[in-house]
């Protein structure tokens, strides 16, 4: 194997901004439970979420941080995980992340999971909130509220939420909910009281176009950087209506306010490049599709979103949720994938290596902290500290 050239030395000392992530889970996992925090979809009779991609990236590059040998058979890899306990398991894979910082979507927590502080705690990062206003507004209903007073009230806990110390952004299910083919304009506040009485009337979550439309406008006025979910997730959302390119007299209307950052985005990413390419406030990352694909496969993704993607727009996510494994295997995967195809552009003199350096640092942390405005001063815990593996 070749030893590595300097852009894959940069990007193996940046501590990175992981700028959305969930929690890991406070808990023991049965096997049952682990495979279904593996899959976006479910754990079926007669099959494992091992036997995928990230199943096998897992066993690969999980299992020597366990002190396990790479391609540990599943079984051994779950009674390891058992035997060192959730906090040690937690510990050793955001400790090797290597992230300076985590930017947490605090708004989906179906499973006990670490609060930004307990990350920060585990990991040696900083970490900070993300907002998730469905979340906020299904509170404001849960409390009482009615159709009329619902607008002011949402407003209100969406203003409380965002003066949280360590809160940096907002974000929008809205791909999951209603899908991206909404009416583009600001709904009036008739509307917004029509339909919020026919939501409270029904009961459940947050699924009406109108009120999507409302929480859009409102993340606007709230001045954030605004974080929208876009393609791949589980089987509760559709697909084809999970299209960012259907955002686009959105984003027109929306110019020169708030910064869009459009999530994960396969297979979606072309089309996310291309808003990134035409409107100033849309950035994207390919997080969740990092560690899906794994090592073997996640360069071409990042190389397609990176065709025509200005280097100022593209960040890192994991968008790692309940595992935590996949923190670590999403910032390996990045690290690898953005190492090989910047260092084989330098290589092939299509890339000077100082830009190159840049283009590692800007995408790997230094986006993320403009626009964010992050501090920039390092973690408490030096990257020293990172557990060594055997390989």
């Amino acid at each position: 194997m070749a030893a590595p050239g300097p852009v894959h030395e940069a990007l193996a000392a940046l501590p990175l901004v992981d700028h959305h992530c969930h929690g890991a889970v406070t808990a023991d996992l049965a096997p049952a439970e682990f495979e279904s925090l593996i899959t976006e979809g479910e754990v079926w009779p007669g099959m494992s979420a091992f036997d995928s991609p990230v199943g096998l990236a897992v066993r690969r590059h999980c299992a020597p941080l366990l002190d396990l040998p790479r391609h540990a058979p599943p079984a051994e890899y779950l009674a390891r995980r058992r035997e060192l306990g959730w906090r040690e398991v937690n510990r050793r894979f955001l400790t090797a992340a290597g992230a300076g910082a985590f930017c947490v979507d605090t708004g989906y927590a179906p499973h006990p999971v670490t609060s930004p502080a307990e990350l920060a705690e585990a990991s040696g990062a900083h970490a900070h909130e993300v907002v998730r206003l469905e979340r906020v507004a299904e509170e404001v209903a849960a409390r009482g509220v009615t159709a009329g007073g619902w607008a002011d009230a949402f407003r209100s806990a969406a203003e409380e939420a965002v003066r949280r110390p360590g809160a940096i952004a907002v974000k929008s299910v809205a791909a999951y909910r209603t899908g991206f083919a909404l009416a583009p304009e600001r709904p009036g506040g008739a509307e917004v009281s029509r339909a919020a009485g026919q939501w409270l009337a029904r009961g459940g979550r947050l699924a009406d176009p109108v009120l999507e439309r409302h929480l859009l406008w409102t993340a606007v006025d709230l001045g954030l950087p605004l974080q929208l979910h876009c393609g791949f997730g589980d089987a509760d959302l559709r697909l084809h209506r999970t299209d960012p390119a259907l955002l686009t007299d959105w984003l027109r209307l929306t110019a020169g306010t708030v910064p869009v950052l459009l999530l994960h985005c396969w297979p979606y990413h072309r089309q996310a490049a291309y808003l990134s390419a035409v409107f100033e406030q849309v950035h994207l990352d390919v997080g969740l599709a990092l560690h899906y694909t794994g090592p073997a496969r996640c360069r071409a993704v990042l190389e397609e979103a990176l065709e025509i993607t200005p280097f100022r727009k593209l960040l890192y996510s994991s968008d790692a949720y309940g595992v935590a494994e996949f923190h670590h295997l999403g910032a390996l995967s990045f690290r690898r994938a953005l190492g090989a195809l910047l260092q084989d552009r330098v290589d092939a003199d299509e890339l000077s290596l100082p830009d190159a350096l840049r283009i590692a640092a800007w995408t790997g942390r230094d986006n993320a902290r403009r626009l964010y405005a992050l501090p920039t001063n390092p973690p408490a815990r030096d990257r020293s500290e990172r557990p060594t593996r055997k390989v």
